[in-house]
C-alpha cells in the first residue's frame, strides 16, 4: 500500500525526473571488487586514526612510570626534609635533598600531557 504523497509525487514527475529514474535504475557496474576495497581500506584508516591517539597515551603513560615513581618519592622524601613550619625557610633546604631536574621536567610534561589528553577527549 502506497501513501497518498508517493502516489502524488508520482503523478508529478516530468521527462526529466523519469529520465534521471531509468538512469539510476540500470544494473551495476562490474568493478571486480574495488568498490569494496576501497571501502575496506577507507575504514581501515578510520580505524588507525581512532585508535593511534589511545595507544600513543598507553605507551607514553608505560614509559612515564619510572619517573613518575621516582618523582612521588622525591616528593615524599621532600616532605620529611621540610619541617612543619615552612614560612620563610625554603633557602635552608639542602639541595641534595631536592628531587633531580630531569625529574620535576618529566612531572610537568605528564601534567601537561593528561591536561591535553583531557581535553581531546572531551572534543
Amino acid at each position: 500500500m502506497k501513501s497518498k504523497i508517493i502516489n502524488m509525487a508520482d503523478r508529478l514527475k516530468d521527462k526529466e525526473d523519469l529520465k534521471l529514474e531509468a538512469m539510476f535504475e540500470s544494473e551495476a557496474v562490474a568493478d571486480d571488487g574495488f568498490s569494496r576495497r576501497v571501502v575496506s581500506r577507507v575504514r581501515r584508516r578510520i580505524w588507525v586514526q581512532r585508535l593511534s591517539l589511545p595507544i600513543a597515551f598507553v605507551v607514553g603513560g608505560a614509559i612515564a612510570v619510572k619517573p613518575l615513581s621516582q618523582f612521588v618519592a622525591a616528593l615524599a622524601k621532600l616532605r620529611t626534609v621540610i619541617p612543619q613550619n615552612v614560612g620563610g625557610q625554603l633557602e635552608k633546604v639542602p639541595l641534595e635533598h631536592l628531587p633531580p631536574l630531569s625529574t620535576m621536567l618529566m612531572a610537568v610534561v605528564l601534567v601537561m600531557v593528561l591536561v591535553m589528553a583531557g581535553k581531546l577527549l572531551q572534543e
